[in-house]
């Protein structure tokens, strides 16, 4: 399968998997009410959106193969908190572990389907 397409079908397995969890996190653990799932899901799935690209595309030349998923994912969840946190109007350590969270679990399910 050409590089391309596995990003495509990354993508779309990251927004399946992030998006739900991040408004279930909002929504339960930390009880928002400012933020609606018409606002959750869309910053979910921009903040997924900006970050991937970079990840498959525009870091890869520049990391060393052996550190590039641990270099490649903290500058995801920092980047993604960040959006969370302008966007979202989270404090930003409720937006680290969102964004940690969400991550790490399609990150996890990433190597178990791929």
């Amino acid at each position: 399968m050409i590089h391309q397409t596995l990003f495509l079908i990354s993508l779309l397995a990251t927004l399946i998997i992030e998006v739900p969890i991040l408004a279930i996190l909002l929504k339960f653990l930390y009880k928002d009410k400012k933020n609606s799932l018409k606002r959750i899901i869309p910053v979910g799935i921009v903040a997924s959106a900006l970050t991937l690209p970079y990840l498959w595309f525009v870091l890869s030349p520049y990391i060393l193969s052996n550190y590039y998923v641990y270099v490649g994912e903290i500058l995801v969840v920092f980047i993604e908190s960040l959006i969370y946190t302008q966007l979202l109007e989270l404090k930003f350590s409720k937006a680290l572990f969102a964004s940690f969270l969400c991550n790490l679990v399609s990150f996890l399910l990433g190597t178990i389907i791929f």
